[in-house]
């Protein structure tokens, strides 16, 4: 393993000249050592196939060996002071790296090199490089958070967004703030490291933190290290091949876009196998399920190649020989993988890529309260990506089965999971990490607000956190289980009960990624039970040792388990993991879940229509599928009313459940219910506070509409808003907002009545409204806010204020309000406020009048204080509009000439003097003034 062909002037662990031979990285190793030589933290940007993976690794252990032990425990000089860490996004390429790094320094497994993934480990005290994957890292660091015992941690495919990459970034950069001899480094294939150079500087302030992904300014923060490599691919040919059909329909990827696929991957290779012999395929599908139809078709039409799928739910042994080169004097190949062979791994011999262009991704919907895997069009990054793959070793072509324009209008980059994905485990990480919602953690992108708020009521329910979001007891329990809490709550509240080894299987078989067959997942368990080599069999083993060792902390710890099949347990098990998800048959194959949301069983369910279901997957579909409802269920299990009452938990419970009728009347039920699902349902009388409550909440979302505004209610609203817009506290707020929120302070009285049958349209809302008035203040209001204005003629005129709703959301005091620490208006006379002050943009409160009454108004009159102009309509001695102004000095010398001229023709019985500041104002003609 050892040599002196190294950078190092010490004996090196590892020969990088033998490891790195034919390999592009190798170039920019001095520029690496030089860099953990300056800084703790570095990033790694070379494409694929460079050698990255291999020789990174290495060449930190070669450096901390070098350079001793920083942390002052008295490591041997040649030695790193801890583990190399490195993070691998799946499974299988964890497990290759592994293997590819000890087959090129003559080790075995284990010793100096090791992997460690989910039910699998190889490592030993010996090790000093350690491939794992990111969900392993991140439960160690919940265990050890200043990572002792680890001297480098190693972050690569950071470019793929994946959550549990983001999370650690933060997790990292946090351990690294308390630790000074801790390097970090991240690796990327594309151009986003820039991004994560600036990441990685900060110390995770408000001041320079990254939110913007790629480009964002983080205010003078110095990146640290950018270390680029050249490209290593060969020449590579592109080629498009459309289907002339939809690639995705109602019910999924169409099957006869896979047999496209299929087709024209098979012709594509039997060309290329007839120039080279040597060359063998690799394909890409969205998920499991067109992996296997894909692989179907080929071995069907293709006995003469070894046909190999590639993805997440196969076993380890099965994923390792798809990644495996051809052996000597073997069959040609094509393997058929899903996006775990796109960047982490490189597939020897593969000279041909075939397409498919689409992609699973999480998405939340808040609104169906659902949450899963969505396919949709790959990104273009990652087409790239994948065509990349046939040009890493030699020449190479990739074949893309849709069209130009469809790659064209595909998305530049790849959707950060964090951004999309459901954040239920996430937000009980940092919570476990005592960082609640990722406060003051470095982020690429932080967790979207809606995203916490809906993962805090899930784990809230489950008692996981507190009403402050901090981690209980229970909740530490299951972030100590690597799966989405809901299911891990299922299984130590279940296996407390029951076989601990049922519920596994329940479970086991529930998260797998292989569909339910005709939503069944009772028979699915059976039919995997079964199989003596059933896939699933390896997880309910490792559920099952989670479940003993951590069920004592489920409810109904200490009974004397009950023993039942798993597929019998599958209901159960399912609705206490999804409690909203317990759903009752409405006819026609609808099911209303308690969460409100409707779907439907698929045309192909295979259990009858049972009145209740326990809903393990559903997502959102379309068409004649989903009946209509946009939901069709993709796996469930049978329940009886009392397991789904008893599963519901908090969900299930009586309740006053009180509407708005049309005529305004309040209507109340007493309901007995399981979520949003009713089972009885009794009239009843609300009381006042209930009526309050419900009238409030209905003013919040349909507006004021169930209330009756007559002219005098609606004349001292607006009044009220004027004064709140220009004058602030304490004259209140009349927006749709504040009034539902205070509906109780304003509308007591009258909600006894209506509690006891009267209509909300016979109230006369002005007096009601009259107790939000702030006393003594409310005594100016007919100074502040008069209802009419006496002009200088002796009349009076209404001011028609602005409609309340004009004002928005009513906080705040108007930009044209005299600025704090400037003289109130009150003490100042008009001339003294500026102009630019008093023609606000906000809406005025308007008098209509007409011209000859507002003779010898030299200024125009202000209310709210002299805050407020009033803007004057001017009408003809017919009442019709001569001039809109909210400045009479200026129409009186300049437009009133104008108007003058033109009018005097037209009313020549009425005043039209030239001087109108000096003249009498009146309402009288010329006859009926000299008479007087």
């Amino acid at each position: 393993m050892a040599s002196t062909g190294n950078v190092s002037n010490v004996h090196p662990l590892f020969d990088l000249n033998v490891i790195g031979e034919g390999l592009v990285f190798t170039d920019s190793l001095p520029e690496l050592d030089a860099a953990l030589t300056t800084h703790r933290a570095a990033v790694i940007q070379a494409p694929p196939g460079t050698g990255k993976t291999t020789l990174v690794p290495p060449a930190v252990a070669n450096h901390l060996a070098r350079t001793g032990d920083s942390s002052g425990t008295g490591t041997d000089a040649g030695t790193p002071p801890g583990r190399i860490i490195v993070t691998q996004p799946r499974r299988v390429a964890a497990r290759a790296a592994a293997h590819r790094l000890t087959q090129l320094t003559g080790t075995k497994l284990g010793d100096y090199i090791g992997y460690t993934v989910r039910g699998d480990s190889h490592t030993s005290a010996a090790t000093i490089i350690e491939f794992v994957t990111p969900g392993i890292l991140v439960r160690r660091l919940l265990a050890d958070p200043m990572a002792d015992g680890t001297a480098a941690i190693i972050l690569d495919e950071v470019h793929e967004r994946h959550l549990e990459t983001d999370l650690l970034l933060a997790l990292t950069g946090e351990t690294q703030q308390v630790r000074d001899d801790l390097t970090i480094i991240a690796m990327s294939a594309t151009v986003d490291a820039p991004t994560f150079a600036r990441l990685l500087a900060s110390d995770g302030t408000e001041n320079d933190r990254v939110t913007g992904g790629a480009g964002t300014d983080l205010g003078g923060v110095e990146p640290v290290p950018h270390i680029s490599s050249a490209t290593a691919l060969h020449p590579l040919t592109v080629t498009y091949a459309p289907h002339t059909g939809d690639r995705i329909g109602p019910r999924g990827v169409e099957t006869s876009f896979l047999n496209h696929i299929a087709t024209t991957a098979l012709a594509a290779h039997r060309e290329a196998l007839a120039i080279n012999p040597d060359t063998d395929a690799l394909v890409f599908a969205p998920g499991a399920r067109e992996v296997d139809h894909i692989t179907q078709q080929l071995r069907a039409s293709a006995t003469d190649i070894d046909v190999l799928p590639l993805h997440g739910q196969l076993p380890a042994k099965q994923q390792d020989h798809a990644i495996r080169g051809r052996e000597p004097g073997g069959k040609p190949r094509i393997i058929v993988s899903t996006t775990l062979a796109e960047s982490s791994l490189t597939v020897p011999g593969v000279h041909l890529v075939i397409d498919s262009g689409l992609t699973r991704e999480p998405r939340r919907d808040a609104t169906r309260g659902m949450s899963g895997l969505v396919t949709v069009s790959a990104s273009q990054a990652s087409a790239e990506q994948r065509a990349g793959r046939a040009a890493r070793l030699g020449p190479g072509t990739a074949i893309r089965c849709y069209s130009e324009r469809t790659h064209a209008a595909a998305p530049a980059h790849i959707t950060p999971e964090i951004t999309t994905a459901d954040l239920t485990e996430t937000t009980l990480t940092l919570a476990a990490w005592g960082a609640p919602r990722g406060h003051n953690l470095r982020w690429i992108n932080p967790p979207p607000a809606a995203a916490l708020n809906d993962a805090e009521k899930t784990l809230h329910a489950l008692n996981a956190i507190d009403s402050e979001g901090r981690i209980t007891d229970h909740g530490r329990t299951l972030a100590a289980i690597p799966l989405n809490p809901r299911w891990a709550h299922a299984l130590v509240d279940n296996a407390a009960r029951y076989s601990a080894e049922d519920v596994a299987a329940v479970i086991a078989v529930a998260t797998g990624e292989q569909r339910i067959p005709g939503a069944n997942l009772p028979d699915a368990i059976r039919h995997q039970q079964r199989n003596p080599h059933r896939p699933t069999q390896r997880e309910t083993h490792r559920l099952t040792r989670l479940a003993h060792k951590h069920a004592g902390a489920g409810e109904g710890a200490g009974e004397a388990p009950e023993h039942a099949n798993a597929a019998e347990l599958a209901g159960i098990v399912t609705a206490t993991a999804w409690p909203d998800r317990i759903a009752k048959h409405m006819g026609e194959g609808v099911y209303l879940l308690a969460s409100g949301t409707r779907a439907a069983l698929p045309p192909d369910a295979t259990f009858g229509r049972p009145e209740w279901l326990a809903i393990a997957d559903v997502t959102r579909a379309h068409g004649h599928a989903a009946a209509g409802t946009g939901a069709i269920i993709r796996a469930a299990a049978p329940l009886t009313t009392a397991e789904a009452t008893e599963a519901a938990g908090n969900l299930a419970g009586a309740t006053t459940r009180i509407t708005i009728t049309p005529n305004g009347t309040i209507s109340a039920r007493s309901i007995e219910a399981i979520g949003a699902i009713e089972l009885r349902a009794t009239p009843t009388k609300p009381n006042p506070a209930q009526a309050a409550e419900a009238l409030a909440e209905h003013l919040t979302s349909h507006g004021l509409n169930a209330l009756t505004f007559n002219t005098n209610a609606t004349a001292l609203r607006n009044r009220l808003a004027f004064l709140h817009h220009h004058i602030g506290d304490p004259w209140p707020a009349m927006d749709e907002h504040h009034l539902a929120a205070s509906v109780t302070e304003w509308l007591g009285p009258e909600l006894n009545d209506v509690a006891h049958g009267a209509s909300l349209n016979s109230i006369d809302l002005t007096e009601p409204l009259r107790r939000l008035l702030p006393w003594p203040e409310a005594a100016n209001l007919d100074e502040l806010a008069p209802a009419r204005m006496t002009l200088p003629s002796g009349n009076t005129a209404a001011i028609k204020y602005p409609d309340a709703s004009e004002y928005g959301d009513g906080d705040g005091v108007s930009d044209d309000a005299v600025s704090e620490g400037e003289t109130s208006a009150e003490e100042t006379s008009a001339e003294e406020i500026s102009t630019a002050q008093t023609q606000a943009e906000s809406p005025q409160p308007v008098v209509a009048a007409k011209l000859q009454e507002t003779f010898g108004w030299t200024e125009t009159p202000r209310l709210a204080g002299g805050r407020a102009p009033v803007l004057f309509h001017l009408l003809s001695p017919a009442g019709r509009p001569l001039a809109v102004t909210s400045d009479l000095h200026s129409f009186f010398t300049g437009p009133y000439a104008d108007v003058r001229a033109e009018m005097r023709g037209r009313y020549p019985k009425h005043p039209w003097p030239e001087d109108p500041l000096t003249a009498q104002p009146t309402h009288l003609t010329n006859r009926k003034l000299r008479e007087k």
